[in-house]
C-alpha cells in the first residue's frame, strides 16, 4: 500500500500548478447557434439524484418533462482526481442535460486518499452499471436507451473513460458511441493506464483535447492513447493554447473545462472544490472547446449532423471565436490519422 506521505506529495503536487483565478461567467457568451450553443436546449429543468454513499456510487442528472414512453441518451461524466463534487463540473452537466441526454457521475473515490487507483476503473464500472439499473427500473426516472451511450472524462477521468472506452466489454458495460478526454493523464500514478489503445472501437469517434500550459498531467497520455488508438479512425487530437490579446484573457490550464455549478453541490467540500471556487469559470474555452466538441461528437452520433465537426473537418472546427477587435483567438492544432 502506498504510504500517505505519497499521497500527501502527490495533493500538493497536483494543487501547486493551477492558473490564476479566471473571469466570471458571462464574459464569453455562449454561441446562440451550433454545437457548444443554447440553441440545442429543449428542456428547462434537471432532477438531481444523489446515490453516491461511496466509491461505487452516482450521481445522477435527468431532463425534466420527458414523455414517460420514451428513452434518452446516456452520457457518463467521469471527473477528475477529487474532483469528486459534480458542482465543479455543473455548468457543462447542465448544458448536456438541458438537451435531453441523461448523465451519470460515477463517484469512483471515496475521499483524497482512498481507494487505490488501481480499483478505480472497476468502481466507476460499478457506478455506471447501478445508475442504469435505477434508470431502467426506477420509479419515475428517465428511461435510458444504452445503444446510445457516450463517455467523457477530465484529467484522471479521461483516463478512466480510456480505459473504459478500450475495455467495455469486459466491464459488462454498453459500447460507447463516442468518448471526449479532457487534459487526460494520471501524473505519477498509473492505476487505470492500459500499455496500448488498440482495443477501442472502429466505430468509436474519440476526441482528445490537452491543454499547452497543463503543468499537472501535460499530453503524454492524451498523446499516447492518439498514437495507439489505430483501429479508430474518426479520432482527432486537439491541443489548446493561451492568448492574452484581449481581456479576459484565455487561459490553457489544466482544469480549463471545469465549469462552477453549486445547485450541484454535494456537499464534499474538499481541497479540489475549494480551489474550484477560485478558479472555475465558464468561458470560451468552454463553449468553443469542450461543449462544442462533445456536442458534435453526439449529434454526428444521433442525429448524423456536425459530422464534419466531429471528424476534425469543419472549417469552423479549431476556431474559439474573435477578438472585440477581429483578431482570431488562437485556434486549437489540429492533429487528425
Amino acid at each position: 500500500m502506498m504510504s500517505i506521505s505519497f499521497w500527501s506529495a502527490f495533493l500538493l503536487w497536483g494543487t501547486a500548478h493551477i492558473a490564476a483565478p479566471g473571469q466570471a461567467a458571462g464574459a464569453w457568451p455562449q454561441p446562440e447557434e451550433g454545437p457548444g450553443s443554447t440553441a440545442l436546449y429543449t428542456y428547462e429543468e434537471v432532477r438531481f439524484s444523489d446515490f453516491a454513499a461511496d466509491e461505487d456510487g452516482y450521481w445522477l442528472f435527468e431532463p425534466s418533462g420527458v414523455p414517460g414512453a420514451e428513452r434518452a441518451s446516456v452520457v457518463v461524466f467521469h471527473h477528475g482526481y477529487g474532483a469528486i463534487n459534480p458542482a465543479i463540473y455543473g455548468g457543462w452537466i447542465r448544458h448536456l442535460v438541458r438537451q435531453g441526454h441523461i448523465v451519470i457521475y460515477p463517484r469512483y473515490q471515496n475521499n483524497l486518499l482512498f481507494p487505490a487507483p488501481s480499483s478505480f476503473v472497476a468502481h466507476a464500472a460499478t457506478g455506471i452499471k447501478r445508475a442504469l439499473a435505477e434508470l431502467e427500473t426506477g420509479e419515475g426516472r428517465v428511461r435510458p436507451d444504452t445503444s446510445k451511450l457516450f463517455i467523457a472524462g477530465h484529467s484522471y477521468g479521461g483516463a478512466i473513460a480510456a480505459n473504459i472506452a478500450a475495455r467495455y466489454r469486459e466491464l459488462g458495460l454498453p459500447r460507447p458511441r463516442a468518448a471526449l478526454l479532457c487534459a487526460p493523464g494520471t501524473g505519477p500514478l498509473s492505476g487505470g493506464l492500459l500499455e496500448t489503445y488498440a482495443g477501442m472501437d472502429s466505430g468509436l469517434r474519440l476526441g482528445i483535447v490537452v491543454s499547452a500550459d497543463d503543468y499537472v498531467v501535460g499530453e503524454e497520455l492524451g498523446r499516447k492513447v492518439y498514437a495507439t488508438a489505430t483501429n479508430t479512425p474518426n479520432r482527432f487530437l486537439v491541443r489548446q493554447s493561451a492568448d492574452r490579446h484581449g481581456a479576459p484573457e484565455v487561459t490553457a490550464g489544466h482544469n480549463e473545462c471545469y465549469a462552477l455549478d453549486t445547485a450541484f453541490d454535494a456537499g464534499l467540500h474538499n481541497v479540489s472544490y475549494k480551489r474550484a471556487l477560485s478558479i472555475a469559470r465558464t468561458d470560451v474555452v468552454d463553449f468553443k472547446v469542450y461543449w462544442k466538441l462533445l456536442d458534435a461528437l453526439i449529434a454526428c452520433e444521433l442525429q448524423g449532423s456536425h459530422c464534419d465537426m466531429a471528424c476534425g473537418q469543419a472549417p469552423d472546427f479549431a476556431s474559439l471565436g474573435y477578438w472585440p477587435d477581429g483578431k482570431p483567438v488562437q485556434p486549437l492544432e489540429t492533429w487528425l490519422p
